[in-house]
């Protein structure tokens, strides 16, 4: 993964979440952090489309963060890989699990650099518990329908390796809470997850008739708390699942559409957070594999050395009011 590295001036420099890369595409703007490689704001003509956090705060509910090498919970960080026995460090030490993979404290750096657009690329060496080297990189990019997200990956090691993906994005159209937001999700099934840890059993529940979550036709969060793991997707001629969120008192919209790698949602409502940020954004994750999938084995990428995969996500302003550019 090569090309040149941007220049970026020291005021870019923020003692919280590293260098602060912006980019813009008309009325569009989205900053883009060094530490941990995640989008901290994005926003169109000064209306939020993501609920971020300020530039002098810490990333509080992995906003934003991409998740790498795996996304969400792994049960107490053990697993088992070409027959040999694996163990990761804790990091969620209620539930004795590891979360949401080995980036969100690194310092991504600026491969390539756009006024529209920017690419950060981090090696992950070897290590306890993941002894592999994998090279990724994430673009960041604008255009006049929205934001386009491209991880890669690539093993640059001698053997084989687990991979999965994710992303922590928290979507918003200017409601005070998510309840009043309305919700298209079109998954057929939610995978049963226990109640003490959050990993799923290993059985999934059709959607229809699930005690409220069912959103393949729009309908209001109303006081449902989530954090839940939809699957079954229903995808366009090109492969691509949408999921939307839309207040129709004002016609704000946004649409997070997800390529075919991408085959399950983690929808979150922020119901566990600080009381000043719960229920203010809803997180929708994209995710290339379930929670606990270095355990299982279900829907793991594993690359061959040399071997590269590439997936994407993005959100696109379906509301009038926000295409301008």
């Amino acid at each position: 993964m090569t090309g040149g590295r941007a220049a970026v001036s020291a005021t870019d420099i923020s003692s919280f979440t590293g260098r602060q890369i912006e980019i813009r595409h008309g009325l569009q703007r989205a900053v883009v952090v060094e530490l941990g490689g995640g989008l901290r704001e994005y926003d169109v003509d000064g209306q939020p489309i993501l609920d971020g956090y300020p530039v002098d705060a810490m990333c509080d509910g992995g906003r934003g963060l991409p998740l790498l090498p795996w996304p969400n919970r792994l049960a107490d960080g053990e697993y088992t890989f070409e027959g040999q026995a694996l163990r990761l460090p804790i990091d969620d030490v209620v539930r004795r699990n590891a979360m949401h993979g080995l980036t969100r404290s690194a310092n991504w750096t600026v491969a390539e650099q756009a006024p529209d657009r920017v690419r950060l690329a981090l090696v992950v060496y070897p290590r306890a518990g993941y002894p592999f080297t994998l090279e990724l990189s994430i673009e960041y990019a604008l255009a006049a329908t929205g934001l386009s997200v491209t991880t890669t990956a690539r093993n640059a090691g001698p053997r084989a390796l687990p991979f999965g993906a994710g992303q922590h994005p928290y979507l918003t159209v200017g409601t005070e809470l998510v309840d009043a937001a309305i919700l298209t999700l079109p998954a057929h099934a939610r995978l049963e997850l226990d109640a003490e840890r959050q990993l799923p059993t290993g059985t999934s529940f059709a959607v229809d008739g699930s005690a409220g979550y069912d959103f393949r036709r729009p309908r209001p969060i109303g006081s449902l708390s989530l954090d839940d793991c939809f699957t079954d997707l229903d995808r366009d001629a090109e492969g691509l699942a949408q999921v939307s969120l839309s207040d129709p008192r004002t016609g704000r919209a946004v649409s997070m559409w997800m390529d075919a790698r991408y085959r399950y949602v983690q929808v979150f409502s922020g119901d566990t957070l600080p009381a000043a940020r719960r229920r203010r954004g809803l997180a929708v994750e994209p995710m290339t594999c379930p929670p606990n999938a270095f355990r299982t084995g279900t829907d793991l990428i594993v690359l061959q050395p040399g071997e590269v995969c590439s997936l994407a996500w993005g959100l696109e302003l379906t509301a009038p009011a926000l295409t301008k550019h």
